[in-house]
Parts: structure tokens; sequence; C-alpha cells
């Protein structure tokens, strides 16, 4: 098995057409299928079903999939640094960030590789938390930026702050005072929040408290959109940090009031794969993306408490 036909499997799988595969490495079919069939030998195993309509990838084909996009972009990446030298920042990189993550250092990263890394290639991808940490997982990113992350063995987990979080919501929901108000008082707001698992883990530190506020909510949602337009409309009120409804804070059209007894925090983490070795342009993406956190919390414009 080689690196030639690993590529050759992943046009036949995504294309799910030899003729279409062929066409996309630019080989004869008839040689594409000969490399599909020396690979199924090779691994004793049938990597497709030969369907009417194309080709239907296995168990194991799925599972070979996987693996194959692993081996390729960390081959591809080996090739870029022994070519052009150990400390060129040169290649792709594919970092995932939560939604606050983007809010609050999206643009400047944005603008820092295209300055100062012309041979570097950013894919940004934002999504909700627990959608980061799985796409981390799938090594579809080398770096993602999660909240309280689950405890995995194959997981390198990176604290870099802590956010305290608020009840916000209209004034006519919470209250037009900013004054605190307690844990306790929470149970009889109609409060919308993240679905449960791995997005809800996003919202606080301490599981029992979570476990507390989901039992009582009305609603809950996975769209970032879809809550900020619940939460002005006045469905509902939820927990949320400052930077979530920057905003509409701003323009008066939501309040934020301080959780106590207890407070209520939830830590951001630098995360990756522990089974993908460090490389210099992931190093140097991790210096940066801390560097411009540190950047934001010390200027004001993202309330939180640095932990590096």
């Amino acid at each position: 098995m080689d690196s030639r036909q690993l590529r050759y499997f992943i046009a036949v799988y995504e294309q799910r057409n030899l003729s279409r595969a062929a066409d996309q490495v630019n080989v004869a079919q008839s040689a594409l299928s000969h490399h599909i069939s020396n690979l199924e030998a090779e691994f004793a195993a049938p990597l497709f079903e030969r369907k009417s309509r194309g080709m239907e990838p296995t168990a194991a084909g799925e599972r070979l999939y996987e693996h194959a996009r692993i081996i390729l972009r960390a081959m591809a990446e080996a090739e870029t640094e022994v070519r052009q030298g150990a400390r060129v920042i040169a290649g792709d990189i594919s970092i995932g960030m939560a939604n606050s993550g983007v809010k609050a250092i999206g643009v400047p990263l944005m603008r820092t590789v295209l300055t100062e890394y012309p041979k570097l290639k950013l894919s940004l991808t934002e999504s909700l938390s627990g959608a980061t940490l799985m796409h981390l997982m799938a090594s579809d990113v080398d770096l993602a930026l999660v909240y309280n992350p689950p405890s995995e063995k194959d997981l390198i987990a990176e604290p870099v702050l802590e956010e305290q979080m608020f009840l916000v919501g209209t004034a006519k929901l919470v209250g037009k005072t900013k004054a605190p108000i307690r844990f306790e008082q929470l149970s009889r707001l109609p409060l919308i929040l993240l679905r449960h698992g791995l997005s809800a883990r996003a919202l606080l530190d301490d599981p029992v408290l979570l476990k507390r506020l989901e039992a009582v909510a009305i609603l809950h949602a996975n769209s970032i959109s879809g809550m900020t337009g619940a939460l002005v409309a006045g469905l509902g009120c939820s927990i949320a940090t400052k930077l979530f409804a920057q905003e509409q804070l701003a323009a008066g059209r939501l309040v934020a009031r301080e959780v106590i007894e207890p407070k209520l925090t939830r830590t951001l983490y630098l995360c990756r794969l522990r089974n993908r070795p460090m490389t210099y342009v992931m190093e140097e993406m991790r210096r940066l993306i801390l560097k411009l956190i540190a950047d934001e919390v010390h200027g004001g414009r993202w309330q939180a408490k640095l932990l590096g």
C-alpha cells in the first residue's frame, strides 16, 4: 500500500463511481479498478460493494477512509516542512472555533495570517462548541477552541481562559436592574438553553448546576441566531456571556445580570488530537491564537480571566 493507492481509494470513496473517480485522478478506469482490487486483497476485506448505481463503501471501506485522510494529510505536511525548511510557516491549517472564539479573534486571526504568513492557507470553521469538538475528533480540523470538552484519552486540552456567565434577556423578563440574581431564582424564569449533550457542556463548568437548569428550561436550541432572536423577541432568557450578546446589550435590547450564590463560569480550551504530532504550522498557530486571545482580554474586549 502506498500514498497513490490511498489517493485512488479516496477518489472512489468520495465519487462513489469508478468512471468519475478515474477522471478525477487522471488514470484509466481499468487501472483504478485494479488498484482497488489490490487494496482489498491486501486487507483481505472488501472495501466497496459493486452496485448498478455505483460503488458503496463497506464498513471496512468507511474505516480505511478515516485513516487514509489522516495519513495523506500528515504526508503532505511532512513534505511541505522538509521541502521548505523547518521554520518556514507554509502549507494548510484548519482551525475550528466555537462561536465566541470567532467573534473575539476570528477577524484578527484571518488578518494576521493573510499579512504575515503568505505561504499559509487557513481554513476557519465556526460552529457550536460541541460540533467544533466533533470536527476535531474526526480530524476535520487541526486545532479547536472548545468549551468544557470531556476528558478523552485521545484529546490534549489546554485551558485558556475562564468566563463568567450572566442571566441575559429583555428587561421585561429579567428586570430593568443590573443587580445580581441568585442561582435559585433562575428556576422561576423561562430559560432557553443549548440542547442536551456536548453543546450543553459549553454552558457551565459545573455539570450538577447545568442539570438543574436543564430540568427547568422551557426550550432547547442549537442555533446561535435562533437563540439570540428568541431572547430579543422576549420568548425567554438564557445563561450566557456578555460577549455572546454584545451587540444586543450595547443597543439596550437585552439586559445582563450577574448570577451569584454560586457564580457561574465556563472554561475555554485549546484542543488537539494526541495521535497527531505537532507540526511547525500548528505550533505557530497555537502561539498566535493564544496571543490574540490575551490581547482581547487585556484590551477589555473579552471579559474573561486568562488561565495560561
